[in-house]
């Protein structure tokens, strides 16, 4: 099973196309794994005889000389706010239990006409709305590399999937971060695209002015052959922009020569744990190895950040919910609905106010990212905290709300619009990843892969196996 598994969605797609590897052996391993891994709470829902039937149907296919396109009989897990053509959508949650959607969202069909077959749904924080995952309905999930801490959030059951190799690959939605968190926590790959770059059709929202869907791997190769097939216009999504497809795959072989990385003062190595400090530290090393420079850059209004993401999304989501909160109060578990509570006493000030302060800071970085290719950070500013906690501590001695610990360094890119991806860095004493995060310029989500693949040509973290099934 291992050797089945072990395998990047990169290197099993071509062993698909040669023939060299059955989708029927992928599937019924990855369905195996599926299993071994149940007590993570990774999966709400698992395709099995279904995802089967169609890995029968996606050899036949190929034995017969007909490839249906790059992801031809590959296990592709999608979040649960991501709808499926008649089969429960819950979103992590009772106030869905029983949605059943008549069509596949946008990103589900063009999964479909690449060859992907969608193997189950995954584990969340209920509604995307909390970065630990902890699923009251559902169970909390856990972090493969020690399961009594959490695995990130929202796409939690995304990331462990991935990290367990219980699918090839996942999708998982950002809103402040909740692709990058579990991808750092992890040990994975993944990508916010820009904002309208991916379409929301068919996507249970959080807050709309921030949501994005985002690819989630192994490696940055794996998530630009999942984004080459994501990305585009939709007509059925309003938010969606018109703007040129690169050739994501093509572009990884250019490397990093001359790419400057941009690390912003008083705020990329600024309040971090000792180790995270360490690991994004080395890892500019490891760029400047491989061609890359670091650069210092300003964004002088950046420490409003977390509030203004903060207001943005608690007033958007209890918009979305206020009927089913009045009419449903008790089937929200209590974390989520007290935020949404919470969101509806703030003033349309406040929102406002939010939204000038977004203008001013993509101002600002965009400003920034005329002097770099790329800014860097991390993407926690810790490691994976144990299951259940509301707070943190970065600095010893001195807790801080979990939610904006958080995000520090993930509310960013979700406030400008800009796409970011996070890339294992390392590890902490205890055994934990370490996230690095690379946010780009407006739609160069290839300057943003090709970097990702430079680094990790570089260093073999992306290669490492949790201990649950090392």
């Amino acid at each position: 099973m291992s050797e089945l598994l072990d395998r990047t969605l990169t290197d099993s797609a071509d062993l698909v196309a040669a023939r060299e590897l059955s989708p029927v052996a992928l599937m019924e391993a990855t369905l195996e794994r599926i299993a071994a891994i149940e007590g993570t709470h990774a999966y709400i829902s698992v395709a099995g005889e279904q995802a089967l039937e169609v890995a029968r149907a996606s050899k036949t296919m190929i034995d017969a000389g007909h490839r249906i396109g790059p992801l031809h009989g590959l296990p592709i897990a999608l979040k649960d706010n991501i709808d499926v053509a008649g089969e429960v959508t819950t979103a992590g949650s009772r106030v869905l239990a029983d949605h059943r959607p008549a069509a596949d969202a946008t990103v589900v069909r063009r999964l479909r006409a690449a060859g992907a077959i969608v193997v189950g749904k995954t584990n969340m924080h209920e509604f995307a709305w909390g970065g630990t995952s902890a699923n009251p309905h559902y169970g909390f999930v856990t972090n493969p590399w020690d399961t009594s801490r959490m695995p990130g959030g929202s796409s939690g059951g995304s990331g462990v999937a991935v990290a367990t190799r219980a699918c090839a690959a996942a999708l998982g939605t950002d809103t402040g971060g909740s692709v990058r968190l579990p991808s750092a926590l992890n040990g994975v790959t993944g990508l916010r695209p820009t904002i309208g770059r991916v379409s929301n059709a068919g996507v249970v929202p959080l807050a709309w002015s921030m949501d994005t869907v985002g690819p989630m791997a192994r490696t940055a190769a794996d998530c630009a052959l999942l984004f080459s097939v994501l990305a585009g216009p939709d007509p059925d999504d309003a938010g969606s922009v018109e703007h040129p497809v690169a050739d994501y795959v093509g572009a990884l072989a250019r490397g990093v020569d001359g790419i400057r990385l941009g690390v912003i003062e008083g705020y990329s190595l600024h309040h971090l744990q000792p180790a995270v400090d360490k690991a994004v530290r080395e890892a500019l090393g490891v760029f400047a190895s491989v061609g890359a420079r670091a650069v210092d850059v300003a964004v002088d209004d950046i420490e409003g950040n977390i509030s203004a993401q903060l207001t943005v999304e608690a007033a958007e989501p209890s918009t979305y919910h206020q009927r089913w909160l009045r009419e449903r109060p008790d089937d929200y578990g209590e974390d989520v609905r007290l935020l949404l509570e919470a969101g509806e006493l703030l003033l349309a000030t406040q929102y406002l106010q939010a939204q000038r302060y977004r203008a001013l800071l993509r101002r600002q970085t965009l400003a920034a990212l005329a002097h770099a290719e790329v800014l860097v950070c991390p993407t926690l500013p810790f490691t994976a905290t144990p299951l259940g906690e509301v707070t943190v501590e970065i600095d010893p001695g001195a807790p801080e709300d979990m939610l904006s610990a958080i995000m520090q360094f993930t509310g960013l890119p979700s406030l400008t619009g800009l796409p970011a991806i996070s890339v294992p860095c390392g590890f902490d004493p205890d055994g934990l990843p370490i996230g690095l995060q690379l946010i780009g310029r407006p739609f160069e989500e290839a300057t943003l892969l090709r970097a990702a693949a430079a680094f990790q040509g570089a260093t073999a973290f992306h290669e490492q196996v949790p201990p649950l099934v090392g």
